[in-house]
């Protein structure tokens, strides 16, 4: 197998077309066309991570938090990013993607606390821009139809879900007027013509824009052929960031009982009074206080998050709801289990572990 495999497997349990538009997902190191040697998830991609995965002869980390965020003008060492390079290891980073994705972290968070009848707290965009793929369109003379669509389908357009080779063609006529200087294939220069095109539909993934362009430049007939590249619009689906639903009416205490067993802490920080019985519940893996207002909004009695910010919790307080931090990666990390089993089965034959050096940074003492 080979990393573009690793990559398959983690776009379809987390479709990175639905992660915040600020995150930075997907495959951040390496070559997709590398031997896949074995794969090391963890929450953080830190040194101890790396020397784990040099050690356990695994090429591919998994990394929950992107080692990369903003845009970088060099790479030196000790950049994480730089020594994975320098290593031969990939990172993927799956993050906000796997927030949103069903049985992902929130999901999972969610299951600590047995929420039944859960629905996303804030849900996807439908308008906001998928970012992950454009569209196609260009106009083709009907004789060439055929050798323009393989050739842009073989640079990587035309794939939707499990299919390839897909567009939508329509007849039509297209008009030019051939200037002084110009060789038209179809007519003459100097004079108006009308010409029998088709319209040639296709998607094509961001990353691969620029070599269907090139394609689609080298088997054109024409000397400039016209085509656009148009944004993709999301559509609502029930996906979104966060979880809020019912559990089993129990006091708040009997719940972060049961959590602190979830997640592996010895304690947690909370606000609000624990002994209140609760019915109506909301998570948040990782930083909370972005969906702090969805949650009350919801009508959520207690909020289950990793980390708030001191004015988060005084609001939570203000609003009458018990907010319970558990640290921002212990929240993360109790996915791994999961995603270890998951692209295990997606990967057949390629060792999948979770480091053995990834923890939680802070610790109460």
């Amino acid at each position: 197998m080979k990393i573009a495999d690793l990559v398959r497997a983690m776009e379809a349990l987390a479709p990175p077309q639905f992660a915040a538009a600020w995150d930075n997902v997907g495959l951040l190191v390496g070559d997709a066309g590398a031997s896949l040697s074995g794969v090391l998830l963890t929450i953080d991609c830190t040194r101890e991570v790396l020397s784990d995965a040099a050690r356990e002869g695994k090429g591919a980390i998994v990394s929950y938090h992107p080692p990369i965020f903003d845009p970088q003008k060099r790479f030196v060492a000790p950049s994480i990013a730089y020594e994975a390079a320098r290593a031969g290891i990939a990172v993927y980073s799956p993050h906000t993607a796997l927030d949103v994705a069903e049985g992902g972290t929130n999901d999972v968070l969610a299951d600590a606390i047995g929420m039944t009848g859960r629905i996303p707290l804030r849900a996807c965009r439908p308008d906001a821009p998928d970012e992950s793929a454009l569209k196609l369109v260009t106009f083709v003379p009907e004789g060439h139809v055929e050798a323009v669509s393989r050739a842009v389908f073989d640079a990587g357009a035309g794939t939707i879900g499990k299919y390839s080779s897909c567009s939508f063609r329509t007849p039509g006529v297209g008009t030019f007027f051939g200037e002084e200087g110009a060789s038209p294939v179809v007519g003459q220069a100097g004079r108006l013509e009308n010409a029998a095109e088709v319209k040639l539909e296709t998607v094509v993934p961001r990353a691969r824009v620029d070599a269907v362009v090139r394609a689609l430049r080298g088997a054109h007939p024409y000397e400039e052929p016209a085509f656009d590249l148009l944004r993709l619009a999301t559509h609502e689906d029930g996906r979104g960031f966060g979880r809020v639903g019912s559990v089993t009416p129990a006091t708040a205490r009997a719940l972060v009982d049961r959590v602190k067993a979830a997640v592996g802490a010895s304690h947690v920080l909370s606000v609000g009074d624990l002994d209140r019985h609760v019915s109506r519940a909301a998570v948040c893996a990782g930083s909370g206080g972005d969906l702090l207002a969805d949650a009350i909004d919801a009508g959520a009695e207690l909020f289950l998050t990793g980390e708030l910010r001191h004015h988060d919790a005084l609001r939570a307080a203000s609003a009458g709801m018990i907010a319970v931090c558990v640290l921002h990666s212990t929240s993360e990390r109790i996915a791994l289990a999961s995603l270890e089993k998951a692209l295990a089965d997606r990967l057949p034959g390629v060792s999948v572990a979770r480091s053995r050096e990834d923890r939680e940074p802070f610790a109460f003492v």
